[in-house]
């Protein structure tokens, strides 16, 4: 049943042109706006080196756009809202971003993207631009890491972005980077918190009820259920579970280093963020886990679903060294 919304939108049936076009003209500085639905890299036309493509649908922002950029993303290619984009599209923008290194596609798992991957990876090939798509998949909720191609993908790509794009920046090949995604991809885990369930923009239906009382782990980003509903806990014991969750998954032993991301769904507030954060350095540390970067905030949201997202990655030096490097996007911004 559809809900009544609250959102300043003007047409269901543009709100993913309108998003774009605002984007656009709100980041000029660092992405352009290509064939509709391009968000391109300022930086791509100067570009000698292995380039970075991706593509999924819109209504999750920042991501996947917001993270286009020098030292990030070469071009996301944006679906409506929740769906993936066309193969034409995607073929276009690996045309686009060719130069002549080859051209990385990362897909997040999800069935319509990885359908539309598949066949852009066909017309790339027939095309003779060299490709290699690499698939993250790392929520740990829908299956077990032996079976991984049934697991989604989750926020955890966003920052491989720019370990990857540091990495091509070095002028390693497609070979390199895209070995280096698989590194990335396989050394991490995500699992979800949903406290409240966001609603589609453009037809207002909720994806969910979770009542005054309950949270959900385990749900994924477009309300899939996760099995894990239970009544809300505090912060830390929250943290306690689903980390523990993860850290079994990967599996951490006391000694490793760890990237943490706490990703907030939409309606969480920051001083949730934080404190759900702290709560997770500290459990690990008591773990003797140690956190040697983060990312703390909204990246990958589901419009206004409450809850978090929490990605943990296994780090080596070389993982930190890349991250360390400079890179700019509107999202993700740093000297």
């Amino acid at each position: 049943m559809a809900m009544k919304m609250k959102k300043f939108i003007n047409q269901a049936e543009t709100l993913t042109q309108e998003l774009l076009e605002g984007l656009a003209l709100a980041h000029g500085d660092v992405v352009e706006l290509v064939a509709g639905n391009l968000v391109v890299s300022k930086s791509l036309k100067d570009a000698d080196r292995v380039t970075i493509v991706t593509l999924g649908g819109t209504g999750h922002e920042p991501a996947l756009s917001g993270f286009v950029g020098d030292g990030m993303l070469d071009i996301s290619v944006a679906g409506d809202i929740f769906a993936a984009p066309n193969p034409q599209a995607v073929f276009e923008a690996i045309k686009l971003a060719d130069k002549g290194k080859g051209v990385l596609l990362l897909v997040l798992n999800h069935a319509g993207d990885m359908l539309t991957g598949n066949m852009a990876v066909k017309l790339t090939e027939k095309a003779g631009i060299k490709i290699r798509k690499v698939v993250t998949q790392e929520d740990i909720s829908n299956a077990p890491r032996s079976n991984a191609d049934d697991r989604r993908g989750l926020a955890g790509a966003i920052p491989m972005y720019h370990i990857l794009a540091a990495a091509a920046k070095e002028g390693r090949s497609l070979d390199e980077v895209a070995d280096l995604a698989q590194r990335y991809a396989d050394s991490m885990a995500t699992i979800a918190v949903a406290a409240r369930c966001a609603t589609h923009p453009a037809t207002g239906a909720e994806f969910g009820d979770l009542g005054d009382t309950d949270m959900e782990i385990g749900m994924g980003q477009h309300g899939e259920g996760g099995g894990g509903r239970q009544p809300l806990k505090s912060a830390k014991e929250t943290v306690e579970i689903v980390a523990n969750a993860l850290v079994k998954d990967i599996p951490l032993q006391k000694g490793d280093s760890v990237f943490v991301m706490i990703n907030g769904s939409g309606a969480t507030t920051l001083m949730e963020m934080f404190i759900l954060y702290k709560d997770c350095v500290h459990y690990l540390e008591s773990l003797g886990i140690k956190t040697v970067a983060n990312m703390v905030g909204e990246i990958l949201t589901v419009q206004e679903q409450a809850g978090f997202q929490l990605n943990i990655a296994k780090w080596d030096e070389e993982f930190l060294r890349l991250w360390n490097t400079p890179a700019e996007s509107f999202a993700f911004w740093k000297k």
